[in-house]
């Protein structure tokens, strides 16, 4: 029973982890991110146009089956370690605490 209650915890958390990680690439204003947004149409784009390739660093539905594959397949192999727990749970945790505040009914 402590098993299935870790084994789901951690794929709540990965999940979670992967839609910010998703969303940091995709969306977020975060100077990495932009420059590297801007990289990415450098290299997969011709004359303007995107090829079959821009989209994956562009659109949420190509990119978060990876992210989510990439921080799942990691916790599986390290068998969750601390490591894996801390990143995570700060990605997480990060985007619910953002999620809660976006919707939190203040106007700013």
């Amino acid at each position: 029973m402590v098993e299935i209650f870790w084994t789901v915890a951690a794929f709540a958390v990965g999940v979670l982890s992967a839609a910010r990680l998703t969303r940091l690439v995709i969306h977020d204003a975060f100077p990495p991110s932009v420059w590297f947004r801007i990289r990415w149409d450098d290299v997969t784009k011709k004359d303007g146009e995107p090829n079959g390739w821009n989209p994956l660093f562009h659109c949420h539905w190509c990119l978060s089956p990876w992210m989510t594959l990439i921080i799942l397949s990691w916790g599986w192999w390290s068998d969750t370690d601390g490591f894996w727990w801390f990143f995570n749970l700060f990605l997480a945790g990060g985007y619910l605490a953002g999620m809660i505040v976006e919707r939190d009914g203040e106007d700013a």
